[in-house]
């Protein structure tokens, strides 16, 4: 089955059980089916799903992320050994793990082809991880706190975990002293999440600075003073690479980090 024929077949069950009393148009192009089926996953409930389905999301996925792909051992540190500056898509890493910057639920963003990193990684991960992360909750039995971290496997991402995390919101600045405090706390958390594990590196966004408005400059400075405090104090050797979407993002972690050289 090729990749056109895995996102039909995809589509149709996706498809079927939302909207059974209506007809499928499909898209004529590969990206535009690729646009309709992540929009259906987005919009997905935990709920069981087929083995059928599975094995063909894997396949469409696996090859859908394969090009491309970014190792550790390609990127050059930026400091000391061990901490690295890369500016792309995290979903491209082949790291032991990449952070996720989640909501209280840890289900993903549920708004179809929001461009945010909730809703990439979970769309390249697959409908694994909602399940995995729904499964969480439910034996926690109460949503996920700010500042705590949950692992989960990467399912078909090149990370072979993910890390949830749920940073602060910020509705009015200047930022508090709290918030500040609780968006540390969730560095602190992956880190020692990831130590726990044996992981040897560890990729991070720019936690809580997209829709949960953390200031950029701030929250880069929290980053990258609270990771390099934490492998000071801890003597840990993990692998630390600050992922980065945006110029601006690059060029406030190329200058933060300079303190500490």
């Amino acid at each position: 089955m090729q990749q056109p024929e895995r996102l039909s077949y995809l589509i149709g069950y996706l498809w079927q059980e939302t909207h059974d009393d209506v007809s499928l148009d499909l898209p004529d192009t590969e990206k535009g089916r690729f646009e309709m089926f992540r929009g259906l996953v987005n919009i997905r409930k935990a709920t069981p799903i087929a083995e059928d389905f599975i094995e063909v999301q894997d396949a469409l996925l696996k090859n859908y992320n394969a090009p491309q792909l970014t190792s550790l051992t390609s990127l050059t540190p930026f400091l000391n050994d061990d901490i690295y500056l890369w500016q792309g898509d995290i979903t491209k890493l082949e790291v032991d793990a990449i952070v996720n910057a989640a909501n209280s639920k840890l289900l993903g963003c549920f708004e179809p082809n929001h461009n945010c990193i909730d809703n990439v990684i979970h769309t390249k991960a697959g409908v694994q991880l909602r399940l995995a992360c729904a499964d969480l909750i439910d034996k926690q039995g109460r949503p996920e706190g700010v500042g705590k971290a949950k692992i989960t496997p990467g399912y078909n991402l090149p990370a072979q975990y993910v890390i949830h995390t749920v940073g602060p919101q910020i509705r009015k600045t200047p930022v508090s002293q709290m918030n500040r405090e609780l968006l540390a706390r969730s560095y602190r958390s992956c880190l020692e999440l990831a130590d726990q594990q044996n992981l040897s590196s560890i990729a991070f966004c720019c936690i809580s600075t997209g829709v949960f408005g953390f200031p950029q400059d701030e929250a880069t400075h929290i980053a990258i003073s609270t990771v390099m405090h934490y492998k000071q104090e801890h003597h840990s050797d993990i692998s630390v690479i600050f992922n980065v979407f945006t110029d601006k993002d690059a060029a406030l972690y190329k200058e933060g980090l300079k303190h500490y050289d």
